[in-house]
Order: C-alpha cells, then sequence, then structure tokens
C-alpha cells in the first residue's frame, strides 16, 4: 500500500515536472505593429527590444514585426492593440484627435524643448497614475514618449517672419497643433503621415508642421521640402501598448521581462528622436532645402500666440470638466525640472 502511494506520488510529480516544462517552452507569437519603416530610430528601438524579449525570455517569446503600416493605416494602431488585432503596437496620440486630451496637452506649443524632456515628462510616474493610463482604455501603457521639436515645412514659399504664414495651407499632427496653425494665420490641414509627400507634391497643401527626423528621414521629403523654418515649437505624442488581454496571459516573470526591458529607457528613447535632427536636417538640405531661424522679434511674437493657443486649449478642456490645468501645470514643471539635465533645443 505505501509503496503504491510512493510510486502514484513520484508519478504525479514527474508529470508535473514535465508540464512546467512544457509550458517554459510554450511558443508565445507576439504582433508588433508600427507605422514607419524599419529605418527610423523608433524602429531600430523596437527591433532591439524584440530581440530582448526574445532572447530574455529563452525563445519562449517570438516577435512578429509589422512595420511600415503593413497592418493599416496609422490612425487606427491604438486599436490594432486595443482589440488584439495586433499584441503590441507603436501609435499616434493625434492619429485620432480628442481620445487622448489630457496626454496631447505635451504637445502645445512650446511645452518642451527635446523628446528627451518630453518623454521624461510624460512618464512620470505620478502623471500617468493620476491622469495619462486612464486614457489608454483596453491596453497596458508600456512607456509614452514625443519626437523632438518641430516646425513649418514648405515647399515653394519661405516663412521667415510671422506675416508670410497668413494663406498657407500647412498639414498638422494633432489637435493642438490645428489650433497653433491656424492662430498663426495659416489654414490648417488634416493629411495621414503616408500621404505627406504626395499632397505636398500635388501642392494640396503648402507644407507641413514636421520635425526634421520625420521630414528628412521618416517620409524622405528631401528635394520636395524647400524651406525648413526652425521654431522647435511643438512635440508630437506617441506610445507604446500592449493589448491586455495579452498582458494578463502572460506568466509573472514574462511580465517581469516586459516591464525591465521598457521601464526606465526614457532618456535612451529620447536621445534616439532628439538623434535625428541632425541627420534629417541634413537629408533636407542636400536635397535643396534652406534652414531660415526667425529674428527674436517674431519668436518673441510666435511664442506669443503659443501662448494664447494654449491657455485656450486649456480652457476648452476644463470646460468640458478635464483637469486640463493641473495636468498642465505639472507638465510645465516637470519640464523646468528635466530642462535642467537634458538637452533642449531651445539652447
Amino acid at each position: 500500500m505505501i509503496a503504491t502511494l510512493v510510486r502514484s506520488a513520484l508519478a504525479l510529480a514527474a508529470a508535473a515536472a514535465l508540464a512546467t516544462a512544457a509550458h517554459a517552452q510554450q511558443k508565445i507569437e507576439l504582433k508588433l505593429a508600427y507605422y514607419v519603416g524599419d529605418q527610423h530610430a523608433m524602429s531600430k528601438w523596437l527591433i532591439n527590444w524584440s530581440e530582448q524579449l526574445e532572447k530574455g525570455s529563452n525563445g519562449r517569446i517570438v516577435v512578429k514585426r509589422f512595420p511600415g503600416a503593413q497592418m493599416g493605416p496609422t490612425p487606427q494602431h491604438y486599436d490594432f492593440a486595443r482589440t488584439g488585432q495586433a499584441d503590441v503596437s507603436w501609435f499616434l496620440h493625434g492619429g485620432t484627435p480628442g481620445r487622448f486630451p489630457l496626454t496631447e496637452i505635451i504637445s502645445l506649443p512650446f511645452m518642451v524643448g527635446s523628446a528627451e524632456i518630453g518623454t521624461k515628462v510624460l512618464n512620470d510616474p505620478g502623471l500617468r497614475q493620476k491622469y495619462l493610463d486612464a486614457e489608454h482604455k483596453g491596453v497596458k501603457v508600456l512607456i509614452l514618449f514625443t519626437h523632438q521639436p518641430g516646425g513649418p515645412h514648405t515647399t515653394k514659399k519661405p516663412i521667415r517672419t510671422m506675416d508670410d504664414f497668413k494663406g498657407m495651407r500647412l498639414r498638422f499632427a494633432s489637435p493642438t497643433v490645428r489650433d497653433f496653425v491656424q492662430a498663426l494665420g495659416a489654414t490648417p490641414v488634416g493629411v495621414p503621415p503616408t500621404e505627406i509627400a504626395e499632397q505636398l507634391q500635388k501642392g494640396t497643401i503648402d507644407g507641413v508642421f514636421i520635425d526634421y527626423g520625420g521630414a528628412g528621414i521618416a517620409f524622405k521629403l528631401g528635394g520636395t521640402i524647400r524651406y525648413s523654418t526652425e521654431l522647435y515649437a511643438y512635440v508630437t505624442s506617441f506610445g507604446l501598448a500592449m493589448n491586455e488581454d495579452f498582458w494578463n496571459k502572460l506568466p509573472p516573470d514574462l511580465k517581469k521581462l516586459v516591464i525591465d526591458t521598457t521601464t526606465g529607457r526614457e532618456r535612451e528613447i529620447g536621445q534616439a528622436w532628439d538623434g535625428l535632427d541632425a541627420p534629417g536636417k541634413k537629408a533636407l538640405l542636400d536635397g535643396g532645402g534652406q534652414a531660415i531661424r526667425f529674428s527674436p522679434e517674431d519668436d518673441a511674437k510666435v511664442r506669443r500666440v503659443g501662448s494664447q493657443v494654449t491657455f485656450a486649449k486649456i480652457k476648452e478642456l476644463e470646460d468640458k470638466g478635464l483637469p486640463a490645468r493641473a495636468v498642465y501645470e505639472q507638465m510645465r514643471s516637470l519640464a523646468d525640472k528635466h530642462s535642467k539635465t537634458s538637452k533642449s533645443f531651445w539652447n
């Protein structure tokens, strides 16, 4: 009797060990969607992150990448992660206007002077926990980030002074940038990122508010863009998010791997984006472009317009019952703090 019980216990233990070993070797496919090509610095970061997941999981995670909007248009990337069509996606907040109103306060004119500062601000634990993560329904936010500050780039007419904005049709990246473009005297036009080059070449738009990295590298506008006015006036925000169901099904050790590989990477990601400024500018200049800087007087005028846009947007959001001023003031305080130890294009 005792011998039978011992044999049964050993058999159960062996079966449990085999089950554990099988679970440990179970392959988990992770579908990763992003809407620019693999030549972009953020895409390269995602490729490196994919390799970290595969190596750190001893091959249990296998990442299948869908770059260059292979899975679908840019505005749908958030919902790819939310619905589970993708397990993780890099998405653009401005791709779905009005959906992330508090997060997009970071895109108000002259909020931050670099991607490094913007990315550090957005991932402040207190800011995210109290305000930002709640806007991202149906996903597990892994990290938020911004590009480096941008400004207007045009094809035929240069913008050398404030008056030159009048009559220009300029593509905007988010609702806050749309309001800024309009306040400057130009006509804001909504164009998906993947259609920017075509619309510029057709003359449907006269220019685009974008950063040098986006213009010169991501969308290869060298030869199309002729004038780049270096305002460094705004940033656009993005997120990397995981489907909640996918997250919940991960075993604890793989959850830890995901967190460890996306936490504390603000400086790394921010500097990668800021590092696109110089080569992006070179690509445009090599294509026959010209860089323009405003006079101190016109720069001050632009900043005054930016301030008016900012407080009008805060009032608009507060009228909707949102804590916009509290978020704005916290972001400004964090930006001032991080500007002391981070690169700024305003210096």
